[in-house]
């Protein structure tokens, strides 16, 4: 309470007494009334005795109550700055730091305004005194006189008064500022002479005379050096007069309104009184007349006339950004209120100690009731209301009266009066709980599993007493945590009673119905204890208010180490109690158990807090418990304050890790200890606690003396702060490393949950990062990327550890990159939104933060970010103490970052040190004492957003968040690493970043290079996380996609299916997004040719998206001139990607699908395409652009051909008449093109025509028929087509069979002359027979003349057959003989075949296949072609035919005749049997052609096989071993032609094709090694199997097949060495093999299985096959012997088999046999290793010798990605020159031997020696049960009596023969004692 007499001291005087002017009139201030003299007139005349205490003293003029200046600061604090005031000249910060802050407190409004009606006064009466006011005052309140302005109105007074108030000067003091002003030159006011004031009428209100006042001008004038000189005389004269003499009053300014000039003054200037004195002797000032007096409106403005400067020389100044100024008026101490001793027990307010002494007298007067109660129930030996009697009648109080005195003794301990309760009282009360508590231990209330109807009743009628006896232990409870240190209280008994009942709870309720489930067996219970749910919430209500007082207790008193033991289990069972996933599964709703897993989070911070020993079992238990925690959307349960849901668990280790930066309060430690002293009789224990409690002494005791000794200020706060951050550093660490240990030894998919469970804890972190409740979350991120930094840096972590890291990492790099968002974002808000000066300078250091500028002392500023947050927790303290950990963390985290910029600095600033120590001293008070901070300092409010900021802020300078730059370098160096799924996940974690912050991607970013690059890594995963990546960025960043369409275009054609729909659809996105031409017909282009991609799927996904993209935009739109733009537009479009792109096939094909009946948008794409076309006519005839990148009419032409053949009924008439003019120029016509173009559309649309248009028909004609000899082939193709459409709509043909007859005439005249003189047939002959062929071929081919017979007849000489096309054949067939030359030739070939397209008859004629027979017997590619193209076109119409057969017998079908006639051959067709008799007569030509070469020849071959495959016209055995063959071709139309008709045949005829699977495999090496040259069974960079085709195609054969395939594909490799053909320098079974086994090590296996079943074939192969090579090797080679059985002197001292020093020379051929077979193993056991590394086998056989389980077997097998093909490509490559020497051959044969005898893999390493992990094991011959039986031919091999190179081996310890089995493992103790078992060699 304010003190009612303040002392004078810096105070403003008494007026009580004094009334009397000094010219002894009387004031016009009357005094108030005294208390006593006013109480009569108010209504506290009723209270008797009345205490004046009761009412503050009245102040006039401030707040109420209104302290006095001794109250608002320390006497010892008030007394420093007079001091200052005193001895310095110009005021120090800190002195107008305080002066300001006074200010600020004395604003008007902050302060009461009071209105007091006045008497009138006489002029005599208008001298107030001022020196009266200023007499007396200290320095400081001089100062604060002086510099302070009030506004105010004065009262209207009766009697008109012209005194100012506060005397002369108070027109001035209206305008002094507070604030220094801000310059660097001295201001020194030009003296005026003095003012007289205007004389006003008496009617003229005293306010008005202010008013005019207060607007006088004020004139800031610079002296002149003149002036200064004049001053500076002046001032010696004024000295040498002595004090008694004077200047004139009027002249000199009063020195109150020189202050503000006085506080800027700099040091270097003359003293106040200089300044004073210079004023007055300014003699150049004129004085002014009465006439020259400013009128009111020109005293308004204030002028300041500055001297014009001399120069100003820009390169002398330096642009310096603004820093935000710390700011001054936010903190303030707070009023000191007096100090209360130990009697004081009602607060320090008056409604306090009113509601204390309510609630005291309120729980006196029903503990009286409880006493009579008792009183009343022992005596009637009954119960009542109040209490009621156990069954052993003792007394207990009612559950309702438990209720009741709990409230009553909460309010007491709240109000502080809970320590005047009578302890009698409080004796009572606890005795009457006790028998609660007795009964209750009588109680059968567990939960059995059996329990039925009767069970759960009984135990339903036992919950009232229950619920008593719960409430009697909270009443004690509550007693006990009052504070009281009356050890009368506190009963162990009563502690333990209390805990008892909970275990019980525990054990017996809560446990069981939180595991109950609604299962078979306890369904019934489960039903039963649903029903009684009302009834079970309230226990578990009770059950969570209990646990939470035993919580309280132990924060309050000290317990033993059973008590916290006990709690510290229970609260570890309910946090990992089992509950249910589901609400339907449990008895009760999951949020109860929640809500107790929240008290038991509690109950383990109290107990981790209060006893620091116990912390690491508390860890311990908690982080061994993670695996019992649920997973999934249950896991988050914890709910924030920002509304977002963590994992419980999460938020506990946060909290006690911010709990162990707290300091234990060592006075509550104190007082326990005091409490508890008669129940802990253990002087030991005593002793710790006492040790504890002692108060540390510390040498700064004042912010003064810290200001001063700043340097052990700053020691001192961290010998405080630096041990708590350890401590909690230490705690977060282990938290941090057990996770991540045990996450390393597990996955995603494992047993165990530790791998997600990090990343549940890493997200929760994340979310919780910003969040100014839970600053742990930066400590343990930070710990955490640290590791991950480790992970990622070691060169021996594993692919999973850094793909966890690389993850984790990412999630880290999003969360800062999230926060820097964030803080961008609140800021920008803060300066648009809130205006307050907090919100501006948060806004200003947001800034600098975010730009890494802000300077420490800024960051760490004692009304700085760290400020800000605490007040902002401080505030919400009350409403939730969880706080308290996140305060002391915040606290000691903010001590060590003052301490570490305190250092950083090694310059000495005077100011910013005091600062320092200042920060320093306080902060070490509130990590002593948490409310110091409270009690001490205000703060002015502070909002979410602002705190949140201010947490931010601080976090922006952390270590983890400047460490943003690191963890986005690591992803990035990632992005290049080694390692394809590195590489990928480096990716998806720079796409995490960049979905938080996209800004990385702007300027000339290297993510972007390197996202580009990852786009072309040889890693298909990586290919489709770049992509991906690619998408992200252009989303966020559209600009990116002219940097991106290429790659994304490219990407087209990859390798990868899924890489290439990934492309196909970020393309279609771009496209649809960007207008840009070119871009739209590469995308369009690319997307065309993906319509004949091998996989189905990109296929359709490829035609799905041209009509997306091309198609549907249109269906819905309309005639508009809008529409017909943008149709416009589109066909432009249209028209440059079918120029620029080869997919006019491909677009056919698709307008086809498109406009088919079956398809869904046939109609709708029909009128668009129609569209289409009549806008495309709009550019036929239009001129050529000069935009070379416009349409022109040629471009347009081609594409009108496309939808001709696609849909003839897409033109009219009219557009047909206006390509009319392009036909009566085709003969002479430069561009043939164009003709072609028209020709092609007239042949298309033609037969759409009826007979109505038989003269445009005939005109056409008319144009057409001189053509013929002049155009080139496939003109005239189109031609002779067209013109056999027009006669056959106008039924006149004679026009074309004239042409014939003539045609045919003229090559019979040649051929007569060709007869006669052979010689005389040259080029002009040739040239004239292939002109006459061709028109002959091109009328057979298209027209049927039969009907002309007659005419033929007579123009033919020697016709004889059935039709009109065989006379043609036998007229034209004779120029194909050898006779002719070989155009001549070429002509006949290709006239024949075309007449034997709509003849296919033709091809059975004996002249014409004896003549194709001739030619492929001579192999000329150039006749092959003629023959294979006229095959090719025959058969692709049969098949067009086969397709449409369908329809055909369904029309004929009341043709009996015509239907047996389509039964009688195969497909139902015509021509089915010359098409199955052609084919076969020639089918192996046609295969020979198409394995001999890889050319243009080759495929034509090709596409003939697959129409014959595709019709069935061959047995599948005859052609699938060439497809598969075929397959492995280097050209990519032969071998994706070959796949497609391979994958064909195998579907339909598996079994089939099955059997020829081993016989393709020998062709196709032999194809690789003649036709390819390249015998290696597989393709670099990367590795690609060159069977990888065939074996996807066995993707569709079940896993058994597969496997039974790949053990035929091993066994290929088996050789009997004698038999070894060694013609070639690389034998040709070594060749095979080899090509054998590279296919073997790079191919792609679908499950573990097959990798299992491949591996056990090698392994058996050498283990057979090997033993006999090795055999033959030591023998014929090395020839090893066995030595006698006797000792023999020559005998090695290990008596192992030796060499044979003598041998004689081997012979050559025998070696090189020996050596290929070496050669054969040798390379499959490095494929074997291989294959076990790149797997995760192992090389170790006996690692994987147990079975494996089935489900295992089915698994996709993981592949180790650091095993890459390249040591194996070449350790292959230098077996295979094992015969260029002898040298070389008996090397290998030396090594083969050692492989088979030295088990390498199973060596004991010797000390100097170490393992080569490469090398190979040695295969055994009992691994497998299928190796048990001998093979046929080879006996298993003998005992190896010595190996080559006097290698020795190791002698037997005994003669017991080892036992069959899995060989035990060796120490290297015990390694000597004999060999390994003779299976092992």
């Amino acid at each position: 309470m304010a003190n009612p007499r303040p002392s004078q001291q810096g105070g403003p005087p008494d007026y009580e007494n004094e009334r009397i002017g000094p010219s002894g009139e009387s004031s016009a201030f009357t005094r108030p009334f005294t208390l006593y003299e006013a109480l009569p007139y108010t209504p506290f005349t009723s209270i008797v005795p009345f205490d004046s205490g009761v009412l503050p003293a009245p102040s006039i003029g401030s707040a109420s109550p209104a302290p006095g200046l001794n109250d608002l600061i320390p006497n010892q604090d008030f007394e420093t700055l007079n001091q200052e005031g005193r001895d310095h000249t110009l005021p120090s910060r800190r002195l107008q730091q305080t002066v300001n802050q006074f200010q600020h407190l004395i604003e008007r409004g902050n302060i009461t305004e009071f209105k007091f009606k006045t008497k009138p006064r006489t002029d005599g009466a208008s001298a107030v005194r001022p020196s009266l006011l200023a007499s007396g005052l200290s320095p400081f309140s001089k100062m604060v006189y002086d510099q302070t302005s009030i506004p105010f109105r004065y009262p209207t007074p009766d009697t008109p008064n012209s005194t100012p108030p506060n005397g002369h000067q108070a027109a001035s003091l209206s305008f002094r500022n507070p604030a220094p002003l801000k310059t660097a030159s001295p201001v020194v006011p030009k003296a005026e002479p003095p003012k007289q004031l205007p004389k006003h009428s008496s009617s003229t209100p005293k306010n008005k005379q202010a008013h005019s006042h207060n607007t006088a001008r004020l004139e800031i004038v610079l002296p002149t050096k003149r002036q200064l000189e004049q001053a500076a005389l002046l001032i010696k004269s004024s000295a040498s007069t002595g004090p008694n003499e004077s200047v004139t009053p009027a002249s000199i300014p009063r020195a109150g309104s020189l202050q503000p000039y006085q506080q800027i003054a700099a040091p270097s200037l003359p003293s106040p009184q200089l300044i004073e004195a210079r004023e007055e002797s300014v003699p150049t000032t004129p004085k002014r007349t009465p006439s020259q007096v400013p009128t009111g409106t020109q005293r308004a403005g204030i002028s300041i006339e500055l001297p014009s400067a001399a120069s100003f020389n820009k390169n002398e100044y330096i642009l310096v950004p603004d820093e935000p100024d710390e700011p001054v008026n936010f903190s303030a101490r707070k009023r000191k209120r007096g100090e209360f001793g130990d009697e004081d027990m009602y607060g320090d307010s008056l409604d306090n100690r009113q509601r204390a002494h309510a609630a005291f007298n309120e729980l006196r007067q029903f503990l009286q009731h409880i006493y009579e109660a008792e009183n009343h129930s022992l005596a009637s030996r009954s119960g009542n209301e109040v209490v009621i009697l156990t069954t052993d009648n003792e007394p207990t109080l009612t559950a309702l009266a438990q209720t009741k005195i709990q409230t009553q003794l909460t309010r007491t301990i709240e109000l502080n009066c809970f320590k005047s309760v009578p302890l009698d009282d409080l004796s009572r009360l606890l005795r009457l709980s006790e028998g609660a508590l007795k009964q209750s231990e009588s109680l059968e209330i567990k939960i059995e599993g059996s329990w039925g109807a009767v069970d759960v009743e009984q135990w339903q009628q036992q919950l009232p007493s229950l619920e008593t006896a719960i409430r009697a232990a909270r009443t004690s409870l509550r007693v006990m945590c009052g504070g009281r240190e009356d050890k009368q209280l506190y009963s162990e008994d009563t502690i333990e009673q209390c805990l008892n009942l909970f275990k019980r709870l525990l054990d017996g309720i809560v446990i069981p119905i939180a595991e109950l489930r609604n299962s078979e067996h306890t369904a019934e219970l489960f039903k039963l204890l649903s029903s009684n749910k009302k009834a079970i919430i309230s226990l578990f209500t009770d059950c969570q208010k209990l646990f939470s007082l035993m919580s309280l207790l132990i924060s309050k008193i000290d317990t033993s180490d059973t008590v916290t033991n006990t709690l510290e289990f229970a609260a570890s069972r309910l946090i990992f109690m089992e509950t249910a996933h589901a609400e339907k599964d449990s008895v009760l709703d999951t949020g109860k158990f929640d809500r107790l897993r929240l008290v038991a989070m509690d109950m383990l911070s109290q107990i981790f807090l209060q006893h620091p020993a116990q912390r690491q079992g508390i860890f311990d238990e908690i982080l061994t418990s993670l695996e019992k925690l649920p997973l999934g959307k249950r896991a988050r349960t914890f709910k924030l304050v920002d509304g977002t849901s963590i994992q419980p668990i999460s938020a506990l280790m946060m909290r006690l890790v911010q709990t162990s930066a707290g300091k234990i309060d060592d006075s509550r430690n104190a007082g326990r200890s005091k409490a508890m002293q008669s129940l802990e009789d253990d002087k030991d224990e005593n002793t710790a606690a006492n040790a504890d409690a002692q108060a540390r002494v510390f040498t700064v005791r004042d912010e003064d003396q810290a200001a001063i000794q700043h340097a052990t200020a700053i020691a001192e706060l961290e010998s405080i702060a630096n041990p708590l951050m350890d401590t909690a550093r230490r705690n977060a660490s282990y938290v941090i490393n057990f996770i991540i240990n045990r996450a390393l030894k597990s996955t995603k998919s494992g047993d165990t949950p530790y791998r997600n469970l990090l990343d549940l804890f890493v997200e929760d972190f994340t979310l919780c990062l910003d969040n100014p409740d839970w600053p742990a979350a930066e400590l343990l991120l930070r710990l955490l990327m640290g590791y991950m930094f480790k992970l990622v840096d070691n060169d021996k972590s594993g692919v999973p550890a850094k793909n966890m890291a690389l993850e984790l990492l990412g999630l880290i790099g999003a969360a800062i990159s999230k926060l820097r968002g964030h803080v961008r974002k609140t800021a920008s808000a803060l300066d648009t939104r809130d205006s307050d000066d907090l919100g501006l300078y948060l806004t200003d250091l947001a800034a600098s933060a975010l730009e890494q500028k802000s300077r420490p002392e800024q960051m760490v500023a004692w009304v700085g970010p760290y400020r800000a947050t605490l007040e902002y927790l401080e505030s919400r303290f009350s409403m939730d103490p969880h706080l308290a950990s996140a305060i002391s963390f915040i606290e000691s985290d903010w001590g060590l970052k003052v301490c570490s910029s305190y250092e950083s600095y090694a310059d000495d600033a005077r100011e910013r040190d005091q600062e320092f120590g200042k920060v320093a001293y306080r902060l070490r008070e509130m990590i002593q004492d948490r409310r110091w901070l409270s009690n001490e300092f205000s703060f002015k409010e502070v909002t979410p957003s602002q705190a949140r900021l201010s947490y931010a802020i601080t976090l922006l300078r952390s270590n983890l968040c400047e460490s943003f730059g690191a963890v986005l370098n690591i992803l990035l160096s990632s992005m290049a690493s080694d390692q394809p799924t590195v590489r990928s996940k480096s990716l998806k974690s720079i796409n995490q970043v960049l979905e938080t912050d996209p800004s990385i991607l702007d300027g000339d970013s290297v993510v972007i290079k390197l996202i580009l690059q990852c786009s072309n890594d040889s890693s298909t995963q990586v290919r489709d996380s770049a992509l991906g990546l690619m998408g992200k960025c252009i989303g966020m960043r559209p600009a990116l996609e002219d940097k991106m369409i290429t790659t994304v275009v490219d990407r087209f054609t990859d390798t990868g299916p899924g890489v290439r729909k990934r492309a196909m659809k970020l393309a279609k996105d771009i496209y649809l997004r960007n207008s840009n031409k070119s871009v739209r017909s590469a995308i369009a282009n690319g997307l065309l040719h993906r319509v004949q991609d091998p996989e189905e799927s990109v296929r359709d996904l490829a035609r799905q998206m041209i009509e997306e993209i091309w198609f549907a935009p249109f269906h819905n739109g309309g005639n508009s001139a809008v529409s017909q733009i943008s149709l416009a537009d589109h066909v432009a479009l249209m028209v440059q990607t079918v120029k620029q792109g080869n997919v006019s096939i491909v677009l056919d094909k698709v307008l086809q699908t498109l406009l088919a009946p079956e398809s869904k948008t046939a109609k709708a794409s029909l009128e668009v395409c129609t569209k289409l076309v009549a806008s495309m006519f709009d550019l036929v005839d239009s001129p050529d652009p000069d935009d070379p990148s416009a349409p022109t009419g040629r471009d347009a032409l081609q594409v009108l051909v496309i939808f001709a053949k696609a849909d003839a009924s897409l033109f009219t008439f009219e557009q047909l008449r206006l390509l009319k003019p392009h036909i009566n120029s085709i003969a002479n016509s430069e561009d043939l093109a164009v003709s072609r173009a028209v020709v092609v559309i007239y042949r298309r649309v033609l037969p759409q025509l009826s007979s109505a248009h038989s003269q445009f028909l005939m005109d056409v004609r008319k144009e057409l028929m001189p053509t013929v000899s002049k155009v080139t082939r496939a003109l005239l193709d189109d031609i002779v087509a067209c013109l056999w459409i027009i006669s056959t709509r106008l039924e006149s043909s004679l026009h074309v069979a004239r042409l014939t007859v003539s045609s045919l005439q003229q090559i019979q005249k040649l051929h007569i002359m060709a007869q006669k003189n052979p010689g005389a047939f040259e080029v002009v002959h040739i040239r004239r027979f292939d002109r006459y062929s061709l028109i002959v071929g091109m009328v057979g081919k298209h027209c049927q003349l039969d009907e002309h017979r007659k005419l033929f007849e007579d123009g033919v000489r020697k016709w004889t057959g059935p039709s009109v096309s065989k006379l043609m054949v036998d007229v034209v067939v004779p120029f194909a003989s050898p006779a002719y030359p070989l155009d001549a030739r070429k002509a006949a070939l290709d006239s024949v075949g075309l007449i034997c397209q709509s003849s296919p008859r033709g091809y059975v004629q004996p002249n014409v296949y004896t003549t194709f027979q001739e030619v492929f017997d001579s192999q000329n590619p150039a006749l092959e072609a003629m023959i294979l193209r006229s095959f090719k076109e025959f058969l692709f119409a049969e098949e067009k035919r086969s397709e449409e057969a369908p329809e055909g017998p369904a029309a004929n079908s009341a043709k009996g005749g015509e239907k047996k006639r389509e039964l009688t051959v195969i497909g139902g067709t015509t021509y089915d049997d010359v098409a199955s008799e052609t084919t076969h007569r020639f089918l192996k030509e046609i295969i020979r052609i198409a394995t001999a070469t890889q050319d243009e020849h080759a495929f034509l071959a090709v596409e003939v096989l697959a129409s014959i495959n595709r019709q069935g016209l061959v047995h599948p055995k005859e052609t699938g071993v060439t497809f598969i063959t075929l397959e492995t071709s280097s050209n990519t139309r032969i071998s994706e032609l070959a796949y497609l008709e391979h994958k064909a045949l195998h579907g339909k005829h598996e079994t089939v094709v099955e059997r020829e699977y081993v016989k393709a495999l020998q062709s196709a090496f032999c194809y690789q090694r003649d036709v390819a040259k390249d015998g290696r069974g597989a393709t670099t960079n990367p590795f690609t199997p060159k069977l990888h085709l065939m074996m996807e195609v066995l993707k569709i054969s079940k896993s058994k097949n597969r496997q039974k395939f790949l053990e035929k594909l091993c066994a290929q490799i088996d050789f009997d060495v004698s038999k070894l053909e060694m013609t070639e320098e690389l034998p040709p079974h070594v060749q095979y093999s080899r090509f054998i086994m590279e296919n073997i090590a790079f191919l792609e296996y679908l499950t573990v299985g097959e990798v299992h079943t491949i591996v056990s074939a090698i392994e058996r192969l050498v283990t057979s096959t090997g033993a006999t090579v090795a055999q033959a090797i030591e023998s014929d080679v090395f020839e090893v012997r066995m030595d006698a059985i006797e000792p023999n002197p020559t005998t090695n001292l290990e008596g192992q088999a030796q060499v044979n020093p003598n041998r004689p020379d081997v012979d050559f051929k025998k070696l090189r046999r020996l050596t290929a077979g070496s050669m054969i193993l040798l390379a499959l056991w490095e494929v074997r290793t291989y294959l076990r590394r790149l797997y995760n086998m192992g090389t170790n056989r006996r690692e994987s010798k147990g079975k494996t389980q089935a489900k295992d077997l089915s698994r996709t097998p993981i592949k180790a990605q650091a095993v890459t093909g390249d040591k194996l490509w070449d350790e292959i490559a230098t077996v295979m020159t094992a015969l260029t020497s002898r040298e070389r051959m008996m090397e290998t044969c030396k090594a083969f031997v050692e492989l088979m005898n030295v088990d390498k893999e199973f060596l004991v390493q010797d000390e100097d020696e170490e393992m080569n992990g490469e090398d190979p094991a040695t295969p055994s011959n009992d691994e497998d049960e299928e190796a048990d039986e001998p093979s046929a031919g080879r006996g298993r091999k003998r005992k190896a009596l010595g190996t080559p190179g006097g290698r020795k081996k190791r002698a037997r310890s005994s003669s017991q023969p080892r036992k069959r089995g899995r060989p035990r493992k060796q120490s290297t103790e015990n390694a000597d004692d004999g060999e390994f078992d003779d299976d092992w060699m």
